[in-house]
């Protein structure tokens, strides 16, 4: 299974870690490192994440940072929709 990220999942991931490499880069090293064991894991796994509102989306939270990854299964391919701080609302 392919996975994919759409581009405003791309630009919220390095924005996230921007902000955590300003203010320490070696947190921000890690956290990529985990979302990367995440997103490797999802091909392998699909159903990992747990289902949300909408059925199409399911969600996986980047244990242990306080981040969460909504993701789409298609037949072909696993699309990385959104990232964001587990505190913040979410985008409609």
């Amino acid at each position: 299974m392919r996975l994919r990220y759409a581009k405003r999942a791309a630009a919220q991931i390095d924005a996230a870690l921007a902000y955590v490499a300003a203010r320490s880069p070696q947190g921000a090293r890690r956290l990529r490192a985990r979302i990367e064991t995440i997103t490797e894991l999802l091909p392998r796994h699909p159903l990992a994440g747990r289902e949300t509102s909408n059925p199409l989306v399911r969600r996986i939270v980047v244990t242990p940072y306080p981040y969460l990854i909504d993701y789409r299964l298609t037949a072909s391919e696993i699309i990385i929709l959104r990232f964001r701080h587990a505190a913040r609302a979410p985008l409609s």
